[in-house]
């Protein structure tokens, strides 16, 4: 048994007007398959590229181990010099991955490779972040503190990509006080006995290729998974729902120090007892 998962919709173009009638009113996500075709970054941007590019500076890595009480919000697990990092990635599967990364403010030359596209949402044009990792590498399912409207473009290889709305909470085994389900759900392939719940949620999957695009609407959650090594940019657009724009100043400002404080307070016991509560909760609705 697998996933309740359908496929999001594919356009190779779309005007600005049917993708705000057909995806972004709707809140409904797309993947855009041909809107960066005449960028340079289509045909320029690969590892080679970047390491040619930002070769030299120091990066932040991350793995998928779990949550330590000792880590801060969003703590890199290690660092290693972009060079090193690429010719890791070409050489064998590894854990490591870059995230959240403002390479474009480390690395200027690189904005002048695309514009900004016009798909009549005010893009956040500070904050294109960059996104790493090897072969079979994956994010934990979660979704994004500002619950923003995020635009993923993928560059190089394959990646798969498995998204819910919060319709789902209910049946994804939430970690209350954060932003992430149970670390320890293999989305790839669940283990429906020890999860059940999951059965019951209903969400959406893709393959990403080189130059696609693919619109996350506001605080869906996704979980994304390297078939090869590849590297992706999101850019972003401030929630335009009043509930979500709420949500992403709480987020933001109250549940990230309350969290960062109680891990202080109580240490392990906290990510502990949120642990099992994510089990509770979402067992209630069984």
């Amino acid at each position: 048994m697998s996933l309740n998962l359908q496929d999001i919709p594919r356009v190779k173009t779309i005007t600005k007007e049917d993708f705000l009638k057909h995806y972004f009113k709707p809140q409904k996500p797309v993947v855009i398959e041909q809107v960066i075709k005449d960028w340079p970054a289509y045909s320029k941007w690969n590892l080679d590229y970047m390491k040619k590019m930002g070769g030299d500076l120091t990066i932040p890595l991350y793995d998928d181990r779990p949550v330590d009480y000792k880590d801060g919000f969003n703590e890199p697990h290690a660092k290693m010099k972009l060079k090193d990092y690429i010719d890791l990635l070409k050489r064998e599967p590894t854990k490591y991955r870059i995230f959240l990364w403002n390479a474009l403010k480390e690395i200027p030359a690189l904005q002048k490779d695309f514009t900004f596209p016009d798909f009549g949402l005010r893009l956040m044009k500070g904050m294109p972040m960059l996104f790493f990792g090897g072969q079979d590498s994956h994010t934990f399912m979660h979704y994004d503190i500002d619950l923003a409207n995020i635009f993923h473009f993928h560059f190089e290889g394959k990646k798969q990509c498995i998204l819910f709305d919060q319709d789902q909470n209910d049946f994804l085994y939430k970690i209350p006080h954060s932003l992430i389900t149970r670390e320890d759900i293999d989305f790839k392939n669940p283990d429906f006995e020890k999860w059940p719940l999951l059965k019951k949620a209903k969400g959406y999957k893709t393959e990403l290729n080189h130059g696609e695009v693919l619109y996350m609407p506001e605080g869906y959650w996704h979980y994304m998974r390297y078939i090869t090594p590849g590297f992706s940019m999101s850019l972003r657009a401030i929630a335009r729902n009043p509930k979500n724009f709420g949500k992403a100043v709480y987020n933001v400002f109250i549940m990230r120090s309350f969290d960062n404080i109680m891990r202080r307070i109580k240490g392990q016991q906290w990510i502990d007892w949120k642990n099992d509560q994510a089990i509770m909760r979402t067992h209630k609705h069984l």
